[in-house]
């Protein structure tokens, strides 16, 4: 190793697999995996793993006593820094493993709220982030000031002159803390007025917006690069997509759409950190369509489709046409998925790309037609017509009138295909 290579952190991982949890909520060897990799994208590397069977978590250390010296144990052997719990910790039992362990100790949710600090680009995902981060941040404030505890004494025994400081800077900093909360809210709520400003734009000009949606590292960035010809960066690893990317597209002769890529989802989610994405995410809500990427070659693939479902329904977009990508179909070797809102692709190959824009082109079509238009100056009160209920794609004022170049709906085009060079119109069958 390089004197210079920075050391990575060395993690035990730790799950409670209790019979009084939700079944979600439980750990097993895929969550333990899912959380390895949450690990390695942080930029740390899994020393061992630990995972416990109980009838309900134990109210103080989260771990049976047992497990909790065993624990210790594997950390010091393997010369651990951190102790990483695949499920929800209590501020208290954060507070009583950490002490136990003598290591720090983060739970799945701290792991993906650190991930999305190294993520975020934007000024917009940074912000999301740091909202999440004090929201999570604020019940756990407590334990902060154990040092200040200790010297105050405890029972109420405290030396005159010694009492109340922890206490006092507790609540100093639980009032600093909800300051910035709100102070974030506050900006969020700018950057959604913005974005409906802009999502009001987009539908005066009649373009589509489709999202993709999907489990994490399911290769939505990779589809997004497929279809458009882009070179956003698209690694294997969870949550390389934090801030939202939309590229124009074009699916056919007559439409261009709006393709957004999502962060990706993930079982576990924290609640905070969806409320925090909402800025992003409400994007959904307001999509002409959704393409749910699903990475078939993954065996939980079905668990994972799942959990984005569930996401889209918490998110109000559940009834927001949705086709279903069967991504990565050259690395699964069994029967492929069929029916009728679903294409298999391989992203990276660019297998069944062709399908896919044939199948999004249908369920975007309108009738909608792309047309050239020669308008005299007389009939030129079209345009506004033109502009505020179709895509005007190209204008061009010349001596003899304007040339307008436009994707319009049927009910314009009844309108405005007098002016259509070479236009005639069709003959019903009983007229031939």
């Amino acid at each position: 190793m390089e004197a210079n290579e920075t050391k990575r952190e060395r993690a035990v991982l730790a799950g409670l697999a209790a019979g009084s949890m939700d079944e979600y909520e439980r750990s097993s060897d895929v969550t333990m995996e899912e959380l390895a990799a949450l690990v390695e994208t942080a930029g740390g590397e899994t020393a061992a793993v630990l995972i416990q069977s109980r009838p309900t978590p134990d109210p103080h250390s989260f771990l049976g006593d047992g497990k909790v010296k065993e624990l210790k144990e594997l950390i010091e052997a393997n010369e651990c820094d951190l102790a990483v719990f695949d499920n929800e910790l209590s501020p208290s039992q954060m507070r009583v493993l950490s002490e136990e362990l003598g290591v720090k100790v983060l739970d799945r949710s701290g792991l993906i709220l650190d991930i999305f600090a190294q993520r975020a680009r934007t000024r917009e995902g940074q912000l999301q982030v740091e909202l999440a981060q004090y929201k999570y941040l604020l019940p756990r404030l407590t334990g902060m000031w154990t040092h200040l505890v200790r010297q105050t004494a405890s029972g109420g025994s405290s030396p005159i002159g010694t009492r109340g400081p922890g206490e006092t800077q507790l609540e100093t900093d639980r009032r600093h803390i909800r300051r910035k909360i709100q102070k974030l809210e506050e900006e969020l709520a700018d950057v959604r007025k913005v974005r409906g400003t802009q999502r009001r734009r987009r539908e005066k000009n009649a373009m589509p917006v489709v999202a993709l949606v999907g489990y994490t590292n399911a290769g939505k960035s990779t589809l997004l690069n497929c279809l458009t010809g882009s070179d956003i960066p698209a690694n294997d690893r969870l949550f390389d997509t934090l801030d939202t990317t939309t590229r124009r597209l074009r699916v056919d002769e007559t439409q261009e759409i709006l393709l957004s890529d999502t962060v990706g989802f993930i079982r576990k989610l924290p609640t905070h950190l969806i409320e925090a994405f909402k800025a992003t995410l409400e994007e959904l809500q307001y999509a002409d369509a959704l393409l749910h990427v699903i990475d078939i070659s993954n065996p939980e693939w079905p668990e994972q489709a799942r959990v984005v479902d569930e996401l889209i329904r918490q998110l109000g977009a559940e009834s927001t046409p949705c086709i279903r990508v069967y991504n990565k179909c050259d690395a699964y070797f069994g029967i492929l998925p069929h029916g009728e809102d679903c294409v298999c692709i391989s992203a990276k190959s660019g297998e069944g790309a062709a399908e896919l824009l044939e199948l999004l082109s249908a369920r975007l079509d309108r009738g909608r037609r792309r047309v050239t238009l020669k308008l005299p100056y007389a009939a030129a009160g079209l345009l506004d017509s033109l502009n505020r209920e179709a895509a005007v794609l190209y204008t061009e004022y010349t001596e003899d009138g304007v040339e307008v170049e436009a994707i319009v709906p049927p009910e314009l085009f009844g309108r405005v295909k007098a002016y259509i060079p070479g236009f005639v119109e069709p003959k019903e069958e009983w007229e031939t």
